[in-house]
């Protein structure tokens, strides 16, 4: 990393010949031109809408579960970790199967968001609650060694593999600043009066980016802010604005970016970046429920011509949208048999689809509403014409996000 003296901050040199990265306390002073009123604009209107929009569905609870399988599937992605929502929901139907560890690691996600928000109602977010959240995140699974819940000791660094603390593309503070850092941290976390909340949660994103205090599990934690802030101010009453759909569609802006504050204190442009992405994923999701409820309402009036168990069976596809004939006995409280022919008469008709070709122990998709997920990224107009000022090594595959290379 080259020396920098930024409004982010400063790199500092240490006694071994490396460079770190110490941030500046918090807020930062933000320069609003008519851009930015107009992205803070957009960005509250589509938080509005989503937040008004959600409160007609027939069961809220249902959306915001997939919407939280979603999310821990797509922050998961952007770190390397390979896994679909089609196998972390076919993961909990069968909870004695053999589970790769990017299952297990995005199980691990979802357990870790619906905790927080179930703290929330004890705890304000805060450092505590991050080191309980990050425990659940990373139990049991690949990064279970790397002291979960513990914020670091030693120093940590970012960038390909094989690179050392004096070449890497980003060193945090040693541990001494790193804690000073995270007391003012938390400061701004009560702060609510400094910034606009949607503001505020691009500035808490990238500001725990930059101080990294774990030695695994970063760009996750970091990302699951931004709903928890959310949630926490009562802008959304669910955890439904979920920035991770937006961040993986821009990846590489996404790291530039980040780079850009901390080099040249450009925190502007990450700002708008980050309001962009709070529309375009906010108008999203809503338009995603409004369409589940129409699809919802056609679902139930088909099945209702079919028969009682299969308009039983619909309505819990909406919560395990991928089932097999087991679990269909146990949900309708029918014989093995009414069950399966409740997903063979829903088979026939469209509304699932069996996914492994075999006779015995079958797997159904409902197709239809797992398609109202698909991931189909939004591209918003850049805000500007970005020059890569990361100097990231874009395509390596490396999750510079999250994960630190260190011995």
């Amino acid at each position: 990393m080259q020396p920098c003296h930024s409004r982010a901050g400063k790199t500092v040199p240490q006694g071994t010949g490396y460079l770190a990265f110490v941030p500046a306390t918090l807020p930062p002073h933000i320069a609003f031109d008519g851009e930015m009123i107009r992205l803070l604009s957009d960005a509250d209107i589509a938080l509005g809408r989503l937040a008004g929009i959600t409160e007609i569905l027939p069961n809220p609870e249902l959306f915001v579960a997939m919407y939280v399988r979603k999310e821990a599937v797509l922050s998961s992605q952007i770190e390397g970790i390979q896994c679909t929502l089609d196998e972390v929901l076919e993961a909990e139907i069968d909870e004695d199967g053999v589970r790769t560890r990017d299952i297990a690691d995005v199980v691990n996600y979802v357990d870790a968001m619906n905790y927080g928000m179930e703290r929330l109602t004890t705890l304000p977010l805060s450092l505590r609650l991050i080191r309980e959240i990050h425990s659940r995140l990373m139990a049991g699974v690949r990064g279970e060694h790397k002291d979960p819940g513990e914020f670091r000791k030693t120093q940590n660094w970012i960038g390909p593999q094989g690179a050392t603390l004096s070449n890497a593309a980003f060193v945090p503070p040693p541990v001494p600043e790193m804690n000073s850092a995270l007391a003012d941290f938390e400061q701004f976390l009560h702060d609510r009066y400094s910034l606009p909340v949607s503001i505020q949660c691009a500035v808490t994103h990238l500001q725990f980016e930059t101080i990294h205090p774990f030695l695994d599990g970063n760009g996750r934690i970091g990302r699951l802010l931004v709903p928890l802030m959310l949630h926490q101010r009562e802008v959304m009453a669910r955890p439904l604005l979920y920035i991770s759909h937006y961040l993986k569609a821009n990846r590489h802006e996404y790291y530039d970016r980040l780079m850009e504050v901390r080099v040249n204190g450009n925190w502007e442009g990450w700002v708008k970046f980050f309001l962009t992405g709070v529309a375009v994923v906010g108008h999203e999701a809503a338009d995603t429920a409004k369409r589940i409820v129409q699809f919802r309402s056609e679902a139930q009036q088909v099945a209702a011509r079919m028969g009682k168990p299969e308009l039983a069976l619909i309505d819990h596809l909406f919560k395990h949208p991928i089932m097999d004939a087991r679990t269909a006995e146990k949900l309708l409280g029918m014989t093995y048999a009414t069950a399966n022919n409740a997903l063979s008469t829903l088979e026939k008709a469209g509304f699932v689809a069996e996914t492994t070709g075999r006779k015995r122990n079958r797997m159904f998709r409902f197709q239809g509403y797992l398609q109202l997920f698909d991931d189909t990224p939004s591209r918003p107009p850049a805000i500007y014409d970005s020059k890569h000022p990361s100097g990231y090594p874009h395509g390596s595959g490396d999750a510079l996000g999250e994960e630190p290379f260190r011995p």
